[in-house]
């Protein structure tokens, strides 16, 4: 079992917009919030694709990876992932290709396997295009050839992209991209922020079925891990309320901007939305610093991962910063 200073810490930001703010607001604390990870000494920071969501300011995933990396210095910058169904496999390539140019040994592809978005809004990306998540593993091993060296007559080269060997993870909240990451010898990243149900059974599934390969001589997992941590239990479990409107909106098809903390959640969820929220939490880790520490303890006595990607759905953008602070300090402590 790794121990917290062993194991590495990084964000998963899906840039919140608050019902208060505007999108510019979000954008820019997206940046706010990279760069005091980088001081902090964050592994990594993602952004998350998702479209047509109210809430979320990530949808141009590549665009705002470019502003993020030309304002830090060190920090890796990626995707969390790019939802490889909206998208042809040459343009993501070009995409990161061209980030990994500017901004080399610093740019990393997630990918996944679903839409990340309604059947609508996916119709309106794809623009026609008869693609469906049979095609993932195609698309998948496209891209990485197209950032390889060409091969010879190759007919297709993404310019810029090709040489740059830009690192590909696969995400997945159920056990499709695990067997395929596997297979493949990939780094795998699970999203148990969102869908913590099938965690220990793809984790297992995919450090047992690992076959080294060029990008990767031994499994590497991440997990998603919400996060709300403040000075005391009472403190965090209060701005903890935002996240959980948040996820509540999500479930009722309602807005998905943060709300102000309340307190108390009993007159707006139902007994059963109560219990959906909470199995949406259910790997949440909430409360103070010592609460914290010991929840991160449990679950890598739990769960054998090599990386914890944190989220964190706080409304005040200074308590915001002080969750990923205080998570530091837990590691170092």
């Amino acid at each position: 079992m790794a121990s917290l200073k062993e194991t590495r810490f990084s964000i998963l930001e899906l840039a919140p917009i608050r019902n208060d703010k505007t999108v510019q607001f979000s954008l820019h604390h997206a940046l706010e919030l990279a760069q005091h990870a980088e001081k902090l000494g964050y592994e990594r920071l993602w952004l998350a694709e998702h479209h047509n969501m109210d809430g979320i300011a990530s949808s141009a995933t590549a665009v705002l990876l470019g502003h993020i990396a030309a304002n830090t210095q060190s920090i890796r910058l990626g995707s969390g992932g790019v939802m490889l169904p909206n998208h042809a496999p040459l343009v993501v390539a070009e995409q990161f290709g061209t980030l990994a140019t500017l901004y080399p040994n610093r740019i990393e592809l997630g990918l996944g396997r679903a839409p990340g978005t309604d059947q609508l809004t996916m119709r309106a990306l794809r623009r026609g295009r008869q693609e469906t998540e049979d095609q993932f593993p195609q698309d998948v091993l496209e891209i990485l050839q197209y950032f390889k060296d060409p091969e010879p007559n190759q007919k297709i080269v993404a310019t810029p992209g090709h040489g740059t060997h830009v690192p590909v993870w696969l995400l997945g909240s159920s056990l499709f991209s695990a067997q395929l990451a596997a297979r493949l010898g990939l780094p795998y990243s699970f999203a148990s922020h969102f869908a913590p149900r099938m965690l220990s059974q793809a984790v297992q599934l995919y450090r047992e079925n690992f076959q080294p390969s060029e990008y990767l001589e031994q499994p590497y997992v991440s997990m998603g891990v919400p996060t709300v941590v403040a000075k005391t239990d009472a403190e965090a479990q209060h701005l903890a309320t935002s996240a959980y409107q948040r996820v509540l909106g999500l479930m009722r098809g309602q807005s998905l901007k943060l709300k102000p903390p309340v307190e108390s959640m009993d007159h707006i969820w139902t007994p059963a939305e109560r219990i959906s929220v909470n199995n949406f939490y259910a790997l949440g880790q909430i409360g103070s610093p010592e609460t914290v520490k010991a929840g991160l303890q449990d679950l890598l006595e739990h769960v054998d991962v090599d990386e914890f990607i944190f989220t964190c759905d706080i409304y005040d953008t200074e308590k915001r910063l002080e969750n990923f602070s205080l998570l530091m300090d837990i590691k170092n402590s």
